[in-house]
């Protein structure tokens, strides 16, 4: 059962093919060096496919998170979707969420530019909805890792084309 859902938009200064290879491809190598300062360590479990989990080790600069993990759900090269669902293990978000899966969904917007749109759903363990301000931070936690890569690539050109 679904509480809450949040949506949100991006648009990117790179195109939607760039953009898929480096964030979404599994190649983590690529999105560790695009998303440096940011994120510190990239870890699968796994072939990269469905069920395998990524576990990002944030950089003490983001703040109180340190560890975000995920399961992959559903990648969809062709549409450009990615489905996951967040691995919630100890700690304060064990005692707040049931679950909360995402789904971002890259289109194109010219020749240099996409839209990223981003849905999240998520179950609270105490089936109450997020106040709106929580729901836009989970989203906008998202969506900087997009702009984080954005920001790489457009004063890199051509490093991962």
């Amino acid at each position: 059962m679904v509480v809450g859902k949040v949506t949100d938009e991006c648009p990117v200064a790179v195109s939607v093919e760039l953009l898929w290879k480096v964030v979404f491809t599994g190649d983590v190598s690529i999105f560790t060096k695009a998303c440096v300062g940011l994120v510190d360590a990239v870890e699968v479990d796994g072939d990269g496919g469905p069920g395998s989990v990524t576990t990002m080790k944030l950089n003490p600069a983001v703040g109180d998170a340190k560890v975000f993990k995920t399961r992959l759900l559903s990648r969809d090269a062709a549409a450009r979707v990615v489905k996951s669902e967040l691995v919630v293990e100890g700690g304060e978000l064990a005692g707040q969420m049931k679950s909360q899966v995402s789904e971002v969904k890259v289109v194109p917007a010219g020749e240099a530019a996409c839209v990223v749109h981003m849905t999240v759903e998520y179950e609270r363990v105490d089936g109450a909805p997020l106040p709106p301000a929580d729901e836009a931070m989970i989203v906008q936690g998202y969506l900087s890792l997009i702009k984080k890569v954005e920001e790489y690539l457009v004063a890199h050109p051509g490093e991962f084309a």
